[in-house]
Parts: C-alpha cells; structure tokens; sequence
C-alpha cells in the first residue's frame, strides 16, 4: 500500500502563531486532514480547526474574528493551509 504524504504546517505552528498575535485565553487547534483523504484538495494541504477564546474578539462580529485568525495564520497558508474551520469566542 502506498501512503501519500500531505504537505503542509503543523497544528504547533499555527497555535504557536496565533498564541503570539491573539493573546487568547483558550486556544485547540486540530488537525483534521485525516477526515478528508481523497478529497480533491487534500493533496495540496492540511485541513485543521481551531477554537479559540479571546479578549481581542469583543465587540467584533464573527466575519472580523475570523479576520482576525486568518491575519495571525497568514504567512502559515502558503505553505500548506488548506482549509481552516474556526470558531471564534470571546473571553
């Protein structure tokens, strides 16, 4: 059996990432690319979701926390971000 080996980051990276640029209170970052072999893209990278809480989300509607997380994760996504499902809360 031949194993395909997916490109990409790692959930420590982003993590590590999004602990410096959010300051968050609570932070999980899985991977789930696992949930999407065979899918046309997971070829090309990794597929993880985060969760986290913190004190920069208040008052901010839930499109500019993801902004937000996307903002902290950006030089990551190119080097093999596929998908990034969040969820976004505050502290």
């Amino acid at each position: 059996m031949r194993t395909t080996q997916i490109p990409g980051v790692s959930a420590l990276a982003i993590e590590q990432a999004l602990q410096q640029r959010l300051n968050p209170v609570g932070l999980e970052v899985i991977d789930e690319s696992h949930l999407h072999a065979g899918h046309v893209g997971a070829a090309s990278g990794r597929h993880f979701r985060v969760r986290i809480r913190s004190e920069r989300f208040t008052g901010l509607t839930r499109i500019a926390r993801h902004r937000l997380v996307y903002d902290a994760v950006a030089e990551l996504i190119p080097q093999g971000i596929h998908a990034l499902a969040i969820e976004a809360e505050t502290a």
